[in-house]
């Protein structure tokens, strides 16, 4: 099998776009190279997902070389095995659904792009980073150790980044591309330390060889919970869960096809795909799993209630988004990973709709985001309106479509582990979400016409290809659900079993009479937030809204003001941290610094006085001597005249003067 070819030709779209595209190309040359490879690495990935649906092989891998030989670990137990770590590339269940997902939503939204982005002048620029975030974010998901996943996880955000702040003349812009970078970073910290955990105690990153350790009891529990934390830490980061999920709002500033591939969906799901990568270690941990359930369960109702009072409308998206992640972490945080998955596919459909949707409602207004100037745009664009509404009904879990199957069958593990404040959180979160959705609807589509005449004169409807994706997606959003069709609605949930290989089985043990009765009550709580949406925004006009507002400022405030997290992370977070470095920075120069610096000042005194020492002491005494020596020489030179004469006469003073001491004595 070549699935390996998969990320190789957005990487070829890269090179051509990147490097030679910017100048010389036209923009039809340029998208025709970014679809293209968008399509080809979509059709090699539709290739090898029927290759091994047909095979009796669970995976295939292919290893490119290895990246570092014979590396010497020290482990916990005292052992020193050699470690080589391989860049190698694993394809199962897991991979060919992942794959599916990013290249077939990928080719649609590179499709649409080409209308959208038409008269933007970086035009190059963007698509040569569609196809660079496609690479990365595929070699993530095909990545047969942790290493090589980092490496894509890495290449997503740094794509984040470059998408993100795209129009980067715009301030607001730029600072969002630097906050979902930043963030982001704080999430990597702990997916280093979690991998470097497991090396440690393991001895390898591989990840069947980690999930092999882990079923053979080679890892204690309480380092396997704290390794699946601190890579679940990773997993808030990127999938912008409680706390680190404040960058994905304001990363809205981005053009709108990065939105519906980068936040809604591929990159945000990173973190789901790696929970489930990763799910014999969550399992064994049981606490770690438990964190999991109750930090999606906390996030899908906590960012909702954002959602009521959100006015523009790609930031009500983005909100949801969050929300929606939530609900896949319940459902892997009940064991029903196959469920989270599912949820993850169908998401990908319905929100990428909607946010193409809501990019041909702002291409339609000349711009304009805010819903409180729109209104009564249903017979101005009615084929958007149309796709609109079914990405709508998908999300609110109407019954047949795909949002209905995979978030009911979450919220029925949810109740089966036997954890109800979870599922009860869940089915709050359900009817919010249909509440806030509908709530855009009809403040978008519904009720008078609130356009300025400015923009009025210039409504019109999306051109064929940004439509045409429009309508598949719109296609899938029906039709994806049935592939995890229940057995209590006389399906086998084919979705569930195809990845059982790579995800295991989740036994879910619920009387087909309580499965419907949870879903009916799924169901109701969909259909009353539509409903008071509606009584709200089209029947009373939003004058309800208004009232609860005036009467209910203080938490109107608090939700508008999402909850000052914002505020607290920069009044706190980050102005301390920045406290922290100014005060760290003074004891640096004023104690470490005046430490060595006086230490040097002490070793220059020191050595002055050895310099005074040593010229007035020991060269004194040196010298000292040398002038005795010649005041000496000076002396017997005058004796020593080199003539006899003077030789024989002091020859016969000797001679008298030892006679004379002679005769004397």
């Amino acid at each position: 099998m070549h699935f390996y070819l998969i990320p190789l030709f957005p990487l070829i779209g890269v090179l051509l776009n990147g490097l030679a595209g910017i100048r010389y190309f036209s923009n039809r040359t340029v998208h025709s190279i970014a679809v293209g490879s968008a399509a080809m690495s979509f059709l090699t990935s539709a290739w090898s997902f029927f290759v091994l649906a047909g095979s009796d092989q669970a995976s295939f891998s292919f290893t490119l070389c290895t990246w570092m030989p014979e590396v010497v670990v020290n482990l916990a137990g005292g052992g020193r095995p050699a470690l080589a770590i391989e860049l190698a590339l694993s394809f199962d269940a897991l991979a060919a659904m992942m794959t599916l997902v990013v290249t077939g939503v990928g080719l649609l939204i590179h499709i649409y792009s080409i209308g959208y982005m038409a008269h933007d002048k970086s035009y190059a620029r963007f698509f040569a980073y569609l196809n660079l975030f496609t690479f990365a974010m595929l070699v993530l998901v095909l990545g047969a150790n942790l290493a090589v996943m980092f490496i894509g996880w890495e290449g997503v955000g740094l794509c984040s980044y470059l998408l993100i702040g795209f129009w980067f003349d715009k301030d607001s812009a730029a600072d969002a591309g630097k906050k979902a970078f930043i963030t982001n970073r704080v999430g990597d910290f702990g997916f280093i330390l979690g991998t470097g955990l497991l090396l440690y105690f393991l001895g390898t990153v591989d990840m069947a060889t980690i999930s092999g350790a882990v079923e053979g009891g080679l890892l204690d529990r309480d380092v396997a919970t704290a390794a699946a934390l601190l890579l679940f830490l990773g997993a808030t980061g990127k999938s912008a869960q409680i706390p680190l999920y404040t960058w994905l709002p304001d990363a809205m500033e981005g053009p709108t096809p990065v939105s519906a591939l980068i936040h809604a969906a591929t990159m945000v799901t990173a973190g789901v795909y790696m929970v489930a990568r990763m799910h014999v270690l969550f399992t064994f941990s049981g606490t770690a799993l438990a964190v999991v359930a109750f930090t999606g369960a906390f996030t899908a109702v906590y960012a909702a209630t954002m959602g009521f009072v959100q006015n523009d409308i790609k930031r009500v998206l983005a909100y949801s988004t969050i929300s929606q992640i939530g609900y896949m972490f319940i459902g892997l945080g009940a064991g029903a990973y196959a469920a989270g998955v599912f949820h993850l596919m169908t998401h990908a459909f319905f929100k990428s709709l909607l946010f193409l949707a809501a990019g041909s409602v702002i291409h339609a207004l000349s711009g304009e985001q805010d819903m409180r100037r729109m209104g009564g745009l249903r017979t101005r664009i009615p084929a958007t309106y149309r796709v609109f509404l079914v990405g709508a009904l998908a999300i609110a879990g109407i019954p047949g479509l795909s949002g209905f199957f995979s978030k009911d069958e979450i919220l029925a593990a949810a109740f089966a582990s036997g954890n109800y404040t979870v599922w009860a959180l869940g089915l709050a979160g359900a009817g919010m979400t249909a509440f806030y959705m509908f709530r855009l609807v009809f403040m978008t589509f519904h009720g008078k016409e609130r356009l300025d005449g400015e923009t009025a004169h210039h409504v019109h409807e999306s051109p064929g290809v940004m439509l045409t994706p429009l309508r598949i997606l719109a296609f899938f959003s029906v039709t994806a659900g049935f592939a995890g069709l229940p057995a209590v609605l006389g399906g086998g949930n084919w979705f569930a079993r195809f990845l059982e290989p790579a995800t295991g089985i989740h036994e879910m043990h619920l009387p087909h009479a309580t499965e419907l009765a949870l879903m009916a009550a799924s169901v109701g709580v969909a259909l009353s937030g539509i409903g008071l949406a509606w009584f709200i925004y089209v029947k009373r006009e939003g004058a309800p809204a208004a009232a609860i507002a005036r009467r209910m400022r203080l938490l109107y405030a608090l939700v508008c003001g999402k909850y000052f997290v914002d505020e607290f992370y920069n009044g706190v977070v980050v102005a301390g941290t920045m406290r922290l470095g100014t005060l760290l920075g003074r004891f640096d120069l004023g104690i470490i610094d005046g430490i060595v610096n006086s230490a040097a000042r002490l070793v220059r005194a020191l050595s002055s006085a050895s310099i005074v020492t040593d010229t007035n002491v020991v060269d004194g005494a040196v010298n000292g001597v040398a002038r005795v020596h010649e005041r000496f020489s000076v002396i017997l030179r005058r004796v020593q005249t080199g003539y006899i004469y003077n030789y024989a006469l002091a020859i016969a003073l000797g001679v008298i003067l030892i006679l004379t001491l002679i005769l004397s004595s």
